[in-house]
């Protein structure tokens, strides 16, 4: 591919065959049919009908559809009912949310301007910017979106804000001189533009050197649309607790089955038991109880000024372990502000100035004059370095029109990057004085005097060496300095280049994006919880480590690297190396992407925050994307999990809390399911194999998966949060849900449950009455679970957790307890659902029985289970 940059701006119209004139209608023509229409390409969609078919490849709901039709099949029309009601509400809910994340290549297309000014037929025209083609001009002025990428031909103080595809905070000034390098990032090809950024200052003639989707905007359109979008590690951990549940499940059904048919059960009869078992064993509505729990945490988090896309991210949000965060508008304010000024030979504060100070006093008028910037309405206007000093004036209450009114500009000079310098004349005191600002290293060459309060002085080769010593410095902090020099002229000398000498230096003021306030604490916090915070920016280095430095992302400078050693690293030797940096200086979106692959590689789960179309693909590819709500733009936020309404780098720490509690709680609601689960097929092999009566009827099974399963494992899952939560470390994502620890747990509840209800159903059987068995065995085991419920909110006992502190549980326990007595006393619902009449002492017995479990498990936890959440 042709290097533009390197070659000048004659030799790319004649590669192009372009003259000054523009192209003639034929010839437009003629080149569109080659390079296509300028607008960006989408990849096929799935369409919402295939997402929604989609919803039923889960090997659970696959399970569930089975024992649906063969319940249907065998005239068990209230289960097939309830179960596909569960099954396509999952359906529906998990359509919906996939369906409103896709939008990110309309947001794309949606940035560029739709008109554009081109020169055609010699003449200045305005065409919808789909028509742009490769060789057209594109006339530039200020306020202008760039519609298409493109070498400048001609430059009049032109300054472009790349800041979306750059990250640099900072507008550029662009050049029309050739770059004699090849292998250097979009920010630093200052004689190119780029569709997607806008001019601030200045205007400009661009050849059109790419359209559509070869410009960079189209690379990074084509880098969305290719990047993978992970599960997160609940979904991972709930596809492996599927399988494994299924199997499990499959395995007791068919032994029961293979029990039943030898003792001489028909084979219907066999067969109906056994799939009701299965439906009862199997959590049927974990996916709407995880899904409501999770849309109970979003609102949650929207109160928090975050707000989240995509259901699946809350939980992730627990699992981060790495940052990465962009710099420009995340860690810091993405507005340049005077930080510090060298005047009167010292360096002061920008809020220690005095204005009874004549020299300092002076500083700040000489640099309002040379400049161009205003502030009116809360409405900024102009290049962000001179909205600085405007700011800086306002504070010591100079306004900046006023400034200008009262000494009125006469000539000036305009900057251009290649002198670094800009000039103004203005008549002050009946004198005109010219005003110089920009680039040390120019300025002090041109400079043979100096002002201080005690008067104007010839400049040594001393102070020479304190000003550069102190620009160093600045430097190294990472700011920004411009250089502010004067000199008296003839009122109706002639201004130009050459006039900018034997100047009189008067002072430096140097500025930076400052850090967000909250910024230093909400890293610090990071750390504490294990979680490691890395800064990706397309900015320079230096400005990237001087604010790493100070809000502690960075410890030792050797952490800090750019994108072009960067690109040196194949990814195996970036995967093994990307522990060793916690800052990337001047990346490139594709090197972005690399990045956070390094990571996930590594094992890790990555948040990365940004806000511009540079950060776009990163965001899709990390497993939680972190749009900034007020500064972000669309692209960025389409393609995040999570957007902050208040672009505060903090509210990141509470939402991860707030998703490491959720995680906890949603493995706590899947323990009390399948404790209680676990319960009821230990009771039912027990009687299988004693060969004694089947202890519940289908009707029953199908009570205790309405009542005594959801509603009791949807109060667990909004357990408040456990303020322990940010001590500990990031969970180990590689770590099955159903590993031999949580097993064991779920085996032993399950045993103290179906302990009570076997005593219930023995003691039942012992009446003769095999009807008053079952519905004792019935009501203990819907009591011992609705009571379990309490168990399974914490590992810490209720007593250490606040006995009332989750309403939910105690509204899910009557609900249930009402319901239940419903069922054993009044007449139309006994027939139903096939229970007995209970006296009170046996009433009395199953209340002391179902309470059993509960009182082992608390009894356990408050003498083993240390406090940890």
């Amino acid at each position: 591919m042709t290097e533009y940059h390197q070659q000048s701006a004659t030799e790319v119209m004649k590669i192009l065959n372009v003259t000054t004139q523009g192209l003639n209608d034929d010839d437009a023509q003629r080149r569109q049919q080659i390079y296509g229409y300028n607008v960006l390409e989408e990849g096929k969609k799935t369409s919402t009908w295939a997402v929604f078919i989609g919803q039923f490849k889960d090997l659970l709901v696959i399970i569930l559809l089975v024992a649906a039709f063969v319940s249907f099949l065998l005239g068990e029309v209230e289960s097939t009912i309830v179960i596909m009601i569960v099954v396509i509400l999952n359906a529906i809910l998990g359509t919906v949310q996939h369906v409103k994340a896709e939008q990110s290549l309309d947001n794309l297309k949606a940035l560029t301007s739709p008109i554009a000014k081109v020169m055609r037929n010699n003449q200045l025209i305005e065409l919808p910017s789909e028509e742009i083609v490769v060789g057209d001009l594109l006339v530039l002025e200020a306020g202008d979106y760039i519609n298409a990428d493109g070498r400048l031909i001609e430059s009049h103080n032109l300054h472009i804000n790349e800041s979306s595809l750059t990250g640099e905070s900072i507008a550029v000034a662009k050049s029309t001189e050739p770059i004699h390098h090849s292998n250097i990032t979009i920010a630093d090809k200052k004689n190119m533009v780029y569709s997607g950024s806008f001019v601030t200052n200045g205007r400009g003639l661009v050849l059109v050197t790419a359209i559509g989707m070869q410009t960079e905007i189209g690379k990074i359109a084509h880098l969305l649309d290719t990047a993978k979008e992970k599960k997160t590690p609940l979904q991972m951990n709930l596809d492996q607790f599927g399988e494994k549940l299924a199997l499990g499940i499959t395995l007791i059904c068919l032994a029961i089955f293979t029990i039943d048919l030898f003792r001489g059960r028909a084979l219907v009869e066999s067969f109906m038991f056994a799939v009701s078992l299965a439906v009862a064993a199997i959590p049927e509505a974990l996916s709407s109880i995880v899904t409501i729990v999770l849309a109970f945490g979003t609102q949650k988090m929207a109160k928090e000024n975050a707000i989240i896309r995509k259901l699946y991210a809350v939980e992730s949000l627990g699992s981060v372990s790495v940052i990465c965060s962009d710099k420009t508008g995340t860690l810091t304010e993405n507005k340049m502000v005077v930080q510090e000024v060298f005047v009167d030979q010292k360096k002061i504060p920008y809020d220690w100035l005095n204005p009874t100070n004549t020299v300092e006093k002076e500083l700040m008028v000489k640099a309002l004059l040379c400049s161009d910037a205003v502030e009116r309405d809360q409405k900024e206007i102009g290049d962000p370095t001179e909205i600085a000093l405007v700011k800086l004036g306002k504070q010591y209450g100079l306004d900046e029109i006023q400034i200008r009114a009262q000494y009125p500009r006469q000539a000036e000079v305009p900057f251009d990057s290649e002198r670094k310098l800009m000039s103004t004349v203005n008549q002050m005191d009946k004198q005109s004085i010219m005003i110089t600002k920009g680039a040390l290293d120019v300025l002090l060459s041109k400079v043979t005097k100096m002002k201080t309060s005690t008067g104007i002085f010839e400049m040594t080769a001393q102070h020479r060496q304190k000003i550069e010593a102190v620009n160093r410095d600045f430097s190294r902090n990472g700011l920004r300095v411009l250089a502010i020099a004067y000199k008296e002229v003839a009122p109706q000398q002639i201004i130009n280049n050459s006039a900018e000498r034997d100047l009189i230096f008067i002072g430096l003021i140097a500025m930076m994006d400052p850090p967000r306030k909250e910024s230093k604490a909400a890293v610090a916090s990071c750390i504490d919880a294990g979680i490691k915070p890395v800064m990706i920016t397309g900015d320079h280095k230096i400005t990237a480590t001087a604010i790493a430095q100070q809000i502690g992302i960075l410890q030792d400078p050797a952490e800090a690297i750019e994108g072009h050693a960067l690109e040196a690293l194949t990814d195996r030797e970036l995967q093994e190396k990307v522990q060793d940096y916690t800052v990337y200086a001047r990346v490139t979106p594709a090197q972005k992407i690399r990045i956070v692959k390094a990571w996930q590689d590594k094992g890790h789960v990555v948040a990365m925050t940004g806000d511009g179309v540079n950060d776009g693909p990163a965001l899709k590819q990390a497993d939680i994307g972190v749009a900034m709500g007020v500064t972000g733009t669309e692209v960025a936020k389409d393609a995040s999990s999570m957007i902050l309404i208040d672009d505060n780098f903090s509210t990141i720490v509470k939402a991860i809390a707030n998703g490491r509690s959720i995680y906890t709680n949603i493995k706590n609601a899947i323990l009390f399911l399948l404790s209680g689960n676990a319960g009821a097929i230990f009771v039912v092999l027990y009687a299988t194999v004693l060969g004694l009566p089947v202890p519940f009827a289908p009707v029953h099974l199908l009570f205790i998966n309405l009542l005594t399963d959801s509603l009791p494992a949807i109060a667990i899952g909004l357990e408040p949060n456990n303020k322990k939560t940010m001590k500990d470390k990031p969970r180990n994502i590689h770590t099955p849900l159903l590993n031999k620890a949580f097993t064991t747990q779920v085996v032993l509840e399950g045993i103290l449950i179906a302990i009570s209800t076997i005593i219930a159903f023995q003691i039942g059987l012992s009446t003769g009455d095999t009807l008053t068995a079952s519905t004792m065995a019935f009501t203990t085991l819907c009591l011992s679970r609705l009571v379990h419920g309490f168990n399974s909110r914490s590992k810490e006992s209720i007593f250490a957790i606040g006995v009332f502190s989750n309403k939910y549980t105690w509204l899910a326990f009557l609900i249930g307890v009402l319901s239940l007595h419903a069922v054993l006393l009044m007449p139309m619902l006994t027939t139903v659902f096939e229970v007995a009449p209970l006296t009170t002492a046996q009433l009395a017995l199953i209340y002391s029985l179902s309470v059993l479990p509960f009182l082992v498990n608390q009894w356990y936890k408050l003498l083993f289970v240390r406090s940890r959440s």
